[in-house]
């Protein structure tokens, strides 16, 4: 039963079968945390790297290393409440809830992607601002790690020049261990940012896990968390 995808049936909403609910939840899940995993992945590696490799001499650039500090140690619920408070409480620019307008319909049109996309900013930017921390932080150590080692000297007595140095050796060198950190980010996408997406109700998999609890629906349970296991072993055996 398991193996052909028979989870058995929600108790809130029999007589749904659990596969169709997690079929409706995973796509918005994916949606959201694969596109904003990307997004703070290369926006992190790249600025974490110019950092380490400018060293001291760039102020600008280096006055990015405590905001980071102060992203990554942050919590994303916490932050997510306080991008709600400001920017859709004090100063309603986005929507407070939801992935789309009550009584929409979802459809391929681009009035629904616009509406989808508005809905979707705040809880895609506190989990970016977090996750860009950390990709910062990260890249930065492993590129001044590599500025010690001996083909960076090497290449450097050849005389050539710093931009090459740095896009054709240090850079690629220090992305292996950035590229597995994003698969196995990436393995962990289908298990959502459930209390990010229990701030914003958001109709992913970490809102459907949430309301389950609540209302005790130990089948639908039990096929998340199946399904955040699979995900995550899938992603490390690619890895290896």
């Amino acid at each position: 039963e398991l193996a052909q995808g028979n989870l058995g049936y929600s108790i809130s909403s029999f007589p749904t079968p659990v596969s169709d609910r997690l079929r409706s939840a995973v796509p918005w899940t994916i949606g959201l945390l694969g596109l904003t995993t990307v997004i703070s992945w290369v926006l992190g590696t790249l600025l974490g790297a110019a950092v380490g490799w400018t060293g001291g001499r760039s102020r600008p650039l280096q006055a990015l290393v405590p905001i980071a500090l102060v992203l990554y140690t942050t919590p994303y619920y916490i932050l997510a409440i306080i991008l709600i408070y400001l920017l859709a409480f004090r100063w309603p620019v986005f929507p407070l809830s939801g992935a789309y307008s009550a009584g929409a319909q979802p459809e391929w049109s681009l009035d629904f992607a616009r509406d989808v996309i508005r809905h979707g900013t705040l809880p895609a930017l506190s989990i970016v601002l977090v996750s860009l921390g950390w990709w910062f932080l990260s890249m930065r150590s492993l590129i001044i790690a590599e500025q010690g080692q001996d083909y960076i000297l090497w290449a450097e007595a050849k005389g050539l020049p710093r931009r090459r140095i740095f896009w054709a050796y240090a850079l690629r060198n220090a992305l292996l261990p950035q590229a597995t950190g994003l698969a196995l980010s990436l393995g962990h996408i289908v298990g959502g940012a459930l209390i990010t997406e229990a701030i914003f109700a958001y109709p992913g998999l970490g809102w459907l896990i949430y309301t389950s609890i609540k209302g005790l629906d130990y089948p639908v349970i039990q096929g998340g968390v199946l399904l955040l296991i699979l995900s995550v072993a899938t992603a490390n055996l690619t890895i290896d």
